[in-house]
């Protein structure tokens, strides 16, 4: 996404799960810029990490951290070690970094070892830890689990927790209650796609089936997967009498790569289903037993981690990848159109042009303007001192001339002209004296320009809520592919100028 994960104010929130198990990524530093330019609001990290708490500090950001399987044990066994942690890994940069949950522990019922007892002694002692910092009501406390947790979750209705895990699962759902906590759960309708394609559509995994899966015992009709697992968590928690608490889908996504036998792992489809589930998260859509309930929902992943073990498909359930470009368009906002850009439908920019919205912050100015004169791949060599385009000194006309140079080289479309809302489209030309803004096949210096359709797409770029949306046939070219391109590109049109 490619604009990922979102708050909405309050209603349903869709945020995204940073993951770092790669060795490409750039720095938490980068990785905050690239969350704030994409509007995205709650982020989980599975670690509480210095270097990436101290990036998010002061930024606004909802932080959900977490302690790893490996760690319980300390966590369970003494107060002390609860409280020596909160000391020295969050009291120092609380309340800057605005840490709103803690995980303790992540799908341990899927773990090879047996650290479920663990769970919930770690809970309490972290939460000891909390309320003599006076935090306890400000920063939640909960674990993740795998849909593995139940015994049965179909027909939703039959929802029913595996009774091997009730000497841990009873007394965890009662601290949640007590402490107003949500049941964290991770959802993926890919694996259960995977493991039953015989019997279930791909459609209905992708929210987009127009049939109806009707629950013989309650009579509710299902239109997606998603909702279906969801109601069985929620059954399984009323088959236990735990009926007030709040399910928060801590991951869910769809990957856009696997293996030859991974036929469903396709950037298609990994647009569709979180285009599909954002427009469904943010309308408060609810689940049938639930209708309009809110459901916090993490998309995973915010990039593709070369280091995870496993199928193809591990290692490509990224929005972006670690050069910062969209695997595919996403916007978390629920503020993109429907757009079908294809390499054969850009043909022209139709006389328009891509300037600073007059609405937009200087903040939002200047993360755009450093973005596209940076990784952007813009030359803005035209807004330097004694350059044509210097004056006015202004930000907004320095951003203004940069953000079409990227809309301009990248087809002219909506989402190239996005930047976080920062941008806007015009039909009157913004050039002005020596100062020449590119149109779509002319450089700024009024020559034929070297086609850099092939160059990644923003990370700005915007996500459809109306039909299936299509990829843009650039977005397929090889990643190094695209590098030789844009650098023959930026070559080429140099050496221009200087013949000229």
């Amino acid at each position: 996404m490619s604009t990922y994960a979102i708050g909405i104010c309050r209603g349903s929130t869709v945020g995204v799960c940073y993951g770092r198990n790669a060795d490409d990524l750039p720095t938490p530093d980068k990785v905050v810029q690239l969350i704030q330019l994409h509007n995205i609001k709650n982020v989980r990290i599975y670690d509480s990490n210095i270097q990436v708490l101290k990036a998010f500090a002061n930024t606004g950001i909802e932080l959900m951290i977490g302690i790893s399987n490996l760690d319980l044990l300390p966590f369970a066994q003494f107060q002390s070690n609860a409280d020596t942690w909160l000391k020295n890994s969050i009291l120092p940069y609380y309340p800057a970094t605005k840490i709103t949950y803690i995980t303790v522990g992540a799908e341990v019922t899927e773990a090879s070892s047996n650290v479920s007892a663990l769970v919930v002694p770690a809970m309490r002692n972290i939460f000891t830890a909390l309320r003599k910092a006076g935090l306890h009501r400000k920063i939640k406390i909960s674990s993740t689990h795998s849909l593995g947790i139940l015994s049965r979750s179909f027909p939703p209705s039959a929802g029913a927790f595996n009774s091997s895990h009730a000497f841990f699962l009873k007394p965890m759902l009662d601290f949640l209650v007590e402490n107003q906590s949500p049941f964290m759960v991770d959802i993926y309708p890919y694996y259960a796609y995977g493991d039953s394609s015989s019997n279930v559509s791909l459609d209905y995994a992708l929210f987009e089936s127009s049939s109806e899966v009707i629950d013989p015992n309650t009579g509710l009709l299902y239109t997606n997967m998603f909702d279906a697992q969801i109601d069985a968590i929620y059954f399984a928690l009323m088959a236990l009498n735990f009926r007030t608490i709040k399910i928060m889908v801590t991951e869910t996504g769809w990957p856009s790569k696997g293996s030859p036998k991974e036929t469903a792992a396709s950037p298609d489809n990994a647009q569709t289903y979180n285009t599909n589930l954002v427009r469904h998260v943010i309308n408060d859509t609810g689940t049938p037993t639930k209708p309009g309930e809110e459901i916090d929902v993490y998309i995973f992943s915010l990039f593709n981690e070369n280091r995870k073990p496993g199928l193809e498909s591990e290692r490509n359930w990224g929005l972006f990848f670690p050069d910062q470009t969209s695997v595919y368009n996403l916007d978390f906002t629920g503020r993109g159109s429907l757009d079908t850009t294809t390499n054969s439908n850009i043909t022209s920019s139709n006389g328009t042009w891509c300037i600073a919205s007059s609405t937009a912050s200087e903040d939002d100015l200047r993360k755009g303007l450093d973005w596209a004169c940076g990784s952007g791949n813009v030359d803005c060599s035209a807004i330097q001192p004694s350059q044509p385009c210097f004056e006015p000194d202004s930000l907004a006309s320095h951003s203004s001339f940069a953000f079409n140079s990227y809309y301009q080289q990248n087809g002219a479309t909506d989402i190239a002209c996005s930047f976080g809302g920062a941008g806007v489209r015009t039909n009157k030309n913004p050039s002005y004296d020596n100062c020449l803004y590119m149109t779509l096949g002319l450089s700024a210096d009024g020559f034929p320009s070297i086609s850099l359709n092939p160059q990644p797409l923003s990370p700005w770029t915007d996500l459809a809520f109306g039909s299936k949306l299509f990829l843009a046939d650039r977005s397929r070219v090889p990643l190094d592919q695209q590098e030789r391109n844009l650098r023959l590109g930026k070559c080429a049109l140099k050496l221009h100028v200087e013949i000229v």
